[in-house]
């Protein structure tokens, strides 16, 4: 049974490799990871209200909320590779169609954590926070037919 479904899945002339045999053996069921998905997502935006909440802490408050904010954003960035997978969320991340956004997404994440933490500004950060948030916005609507059009329209009209 086991080589009929080698044959039926292309892999009938080899063995499955070690590599295979791991995939295989730790891929998540569906129920587990939409668990995984509302687990991230909701620690990603804990620590985004956090991070609000620390920005009215005198002298320290907009570097925790540059940090927590941008933490906040990776771990609701990492949920959706619970529901599509790491390696096919990468590829959609780097089509051509949301190339430019996820650029200047990465780079407002890291940009935002070396103000935070090397440069030691906040007004810098503040400032990569801000355009931080515009880029996840306008990578998230990527995934919505005909979101980013709509957008355009409405500021141009603006």
């Amino acid at each position: 049974m086991d080589k009929l479904k080698r044959v039926l899945s292309g892999r009938d002339a080899e063995e499955p490799s070690s590599l295979a045999e791991v995939i295989d053996a730790t891929s998540l069921g569906w129920g587990t990871r939409v668990k995984g998905f509302i687990a991230c997502f909701a620690i990603g935006c804990l620590c985004s209200i956090l991070g609000s909440c620390l920005l009215w802490i005198p002298k320290k408050g907009l570097v925790l909320f540059a940090v927590f904010y941008t933490l906040g954003n990776i771990a609701s960035i990492g949920s959706t590779m619970f529901l599509m997978g790491p390696m096919k969320q990468l590829k959609r991340m780097f089509e051509p169609t949301r190339l430019i956004a996820t650029i200047v997404m990465l780079l407002c994440l890291i940009l935002t954590l070396c103000s935070a933490f090397w440069w030691r500004k906040a007004g810098l950060a503040l400032l990569f926070c801000i355009l931080q948030f515009f880029a996840m916005a306008w990578y998230s609507i990527s995934f919505i037919p005909y979101a980013r059009d709509a957008v355009k329209k409405c500021v141009s009209v603006c």
